[in-house]
């Protein structure tokens, strides 16, 4: 590799890295959307939700005085009770969600986000291997998988997003109000970094291409 792409390989690598960290964060964690349902009643105990691809936790808060109807915020204290979906655990008693949702929704989101995780391992094989001498060749590889990691975790965004919109529209639920948490955030920075650094680093990764019209690739000086 040249010396002039190597820092560029190098930071570009270095934002794919924060990319899988923050994709890792996204998945494991139970905090993509945060549920709230009306409340008619002040100084009364309300139950919010929040979620993630695995689990459901259903917080008693309880409510002070305000003009605001819906129960919330999260962050306020309260007994909390964390269950993971029946379709994953069938010894769990996760009944609110299986009511208020779409379980093809959830496990297709959870589903995708597996595969950007099988994508971040095979991109991260790839990447240490090219740090061997001459098989720098394997970074176009690598690149690619990373991309197609931040493909599917957009993808796996979206599938949730359209659940936390169907949940809201249905008639068959409590939930009134809605907004997206940190896990959700991690997972969109996540899709962006991998996606756009998977390219960047495919870019760098290319043989350098003839500099005078009678040059060509097999002509080009080989790089070191």
């Amino acid at each position: 590799m040249s010396q002039t792409k190597a820092p560029k390989v190098r930071a570009t690598l270095f934002c794919i890295l924060v990319g899988v960290v923050l994709a890792m964060v996204a998945v494991v964690t139970d905090h993509w959307a945060v549920l709230s349902p009306e409340v008619e009643h002040h100084n009364a105990t309300c139950e919010a939700a929040h979620f993630g691809l695995w689990r459901i936790c259903i917080k008693r808060i309880v409510t002070s005085d305000g003009k605001d109807k819906t129960c919330g915020p999260i962050s306020l204290p309260g007994e909390k009770n964390c269950s993971y979906f029946r379709h994953f655990n069938p010894g769990e008693t996760s009944e609110i969600f299986e009511v208020t949702t779409q379980k093809e929704y959830s496990i297709s989101a959870a589903a995708i986000a597996i595969f950007s995780l099988g994508f971040i391992i095979m991109g991260t094989i790839c990447a240490l291997l090219s740090f061997r001498k001459k098989r720098d060749y394997l970074l176009r590889p690598a690149s690619m998988f990373y991309a197609f990691a931040g493909l599917c975790l957009f993808v796996s965004v979206e599938v949730t997003r359209q659940s936390v919109k169907r949940m809201i529209d249905s008639e068959h639920t409590v939930w009134i109000d809605y907004y997206y948490s940190w896990s959700f955030a991690c997972a969109c920075a996540a899709f962006v970094l991998l996606f756009l650094g998977g390219l960047a680093l495919l870019l760098f990764s290319l043989p350098r291409m003839p500099q005078n019209p009678w040059e060509s690739c097999m002509d080009a000086e080989p790089e070191h």
